[in-house]
């Protein structure tokens, strides 16, 4: 039975499934993508989002509140390199980001023993898929009504009356 189960215990004891995120969290935080299982990719997922989101919002905030954040996000890596990059390059990459850092693709099965595999990235540093897209503007839309639709419309019309009276 699951009652209970919140996460996927990866068939490791807490000490051993800890000290393995820990060093997949580094390797991620330093090649930027690793090959993995789509379990672990998935643990990892979990492991690592709420640690880059306390790098992303210790930019905003006084020092004090930053070394903390510094300090909780170490007693999870356990690597100062790691934590480094992670509070410099990549915190400053995913600032206006609200969400969402990593990404999972499915790669197919190992050939050993015919396992899940799956690549794990962060999403900002991958050139290749974001270099299509153009980047959107954040805004945020409600339901009440266009007002600013509304107002920016006749604009458009009025400029070209101008323009035709003034030929």
């Amino acid at each position: 039975m699951r009652h209970g189960k919140k996460f996927n215990h990866l068939g490791r004891t807490a000490a051993h499934r800890k000290a393995m995120l820990a060093n997949m969290g580094c390797s991620l935080i330093e090649h930027k993508r690793i090959n993995t299982t789509v379990a672990k990719a998935k643990a990892l997922k979990q492991f690592i989002e709420p640690l880059i989101t306390k790098a992303k919002t210790e930019n905003n905030q006084t020092t004090e509140k930053g070394t903390h954040n510094r300090r909780v996000v170490f007693s999870n890596l356990r690597s100062k390199e790691a934590v480094t990059e992670l509070f410099s390059t990549v915190a400053e990459k995913v600032g206006d980001r609200p969400g969402g850092y990593t990404r999972i693709i499915k790669l197919g099965n190992r050939l050993g023993d015919n396992a899940d595999m799956a690549m794990i990235e962060l999403v900002d540093f991958n050139e290749l898929y974001n270099a299509g897209k153009p980047k959107k503007k954040s805004t945020r839309r409600s339901r009440r009504g266009g007002g600013a639709k509304k107002a920016e419309a006749p604009a458009p019309a009025a400029e070209t009356k101008t323009d035709d009276s003034e030929e």
